[in-house]
């Protein structure tokens, strides 16, 4: 029973990294622009098949570094061309657009590359295990959790350290008074835009290595992600990844004792967290206004 504990919990926090880093692209975006993106899960599957295709002639590495890139800007021209018109108009319009378009996108990937499931070749040293009795522990999960530590640190280090990411954190607070400054409120929102899902893209190549190439890989994980951003707090990055990576736990060790209820403990603990703090574990009294 420990052994298959360890195990559960493991591959909670290995979740829970998933969960933590496509959280993190959606609230960036939902905290400065104010759009609720659905279609983040449709853009993680892209990332995840532009990895593929890229994969024989890049190699996995390189599949990893330039995957993400690309749906990037595929994401910065879906921002200037489809969502920046609706800016400061009803939020709803701006759900249901990317609603349609994470539709569209999924049924894209099924017709560009099928409908069945699709291998993704991770490099075979990569995915043997590194000791015999704990099976679980392959070297390529250890690499996909220090790469997305390493991602999040990059992020906060822009956000705290860069210009740019001075300026992203003052518009959160009062975007009027950045854009009187000089700022170019467009191109931050757009930049922005295109960092959160650049975080969607690597997320989804990540996943690709773990969960296998479905067109449905992203809306498997969007829902959770979205909860995270709730349990974490509205407007708080670091208690977004709190939240994804308590899902991700909770969900694991459940799956040892009621499987059956290991989807169901996510909303749950979003239920209790709410009720005890309305406003999320790390998140500002207010945000949710």
């Amino acid at each position: 029973m420990n052994e298959l504990l360890l195990f559960n919990v493991f591959n909670g926090l290995v979740i829970g990294a998933f969960y933590a880093l496509m959280a993190l692209g959606l609230s960036l975006i939902l905290n400065l622009s104010g759009v609720i993106n659905f279609a983040h899960g449709g853009f993680l599957a892209l990332g995840a098949y532009a990895a593929y295709t890229l994969m024989p002639w890049l190699g996995f590495w390189g599949a990893l570094v330039v995957a993400p890139l690309a749906v990037a800007i595929v994401g910065i021209a879906v921002e200037r061309w489809l969502i920046r018109p609706l800016y400061g108009r009803d939020p709803l319009y701006g759900l249901l657009l990317t609603f349609g378009l994470a539709l569209i996108l999924e049924d894209l990937t099924r017709t560009i590359w099928g409908a069945q499931t699709l291998p993704f070749q991770v490099p075979a040293w990569l995915g043997s295990p590194l000791s015999e009795r704990y099976f679980f522990i392959t070297g390529y999960r250890l690499a996909m959790v220090g790469l997305v530590c390493a991602a999040v640190l990059a992020l906060f280090l822009i956000l705290t350290k860069t210009r740019l990411g001075l300026r992203i954190r003052a518009g959160t607070r009062d975007l009027e008074t950045v854009s009187t400054l000089g700022v170019n409120v467009r191109w931050l929102r757009s930049l922005n835009f295109g960092i959160g899902i650049y975080l969607a893209g690597l997320a989804g190549v990540l996943a690709a290595g773990m969960l296998g190439l479905t067109p449905t890989l992203g809306s498997g994980l969007i829902m959770p992600s979205f909860v995270a951003v709730i349990v974490g707090g509205l407007g708080s990055l670091p208690g977004t990844l709190l939240g994804g990576l308590l899902i991700g736990l909770a969900s694991g060790v459940t799956t040892v004792y009621f499987p059956a209820a290991s989807e169901a403990v996510i909303y749950v603990l979003m239920a209790l967290v709410l009720l005890v703090r309305p406003h999320g574990l790390l998140g500002e009294e207010g945000r949710t206004q």
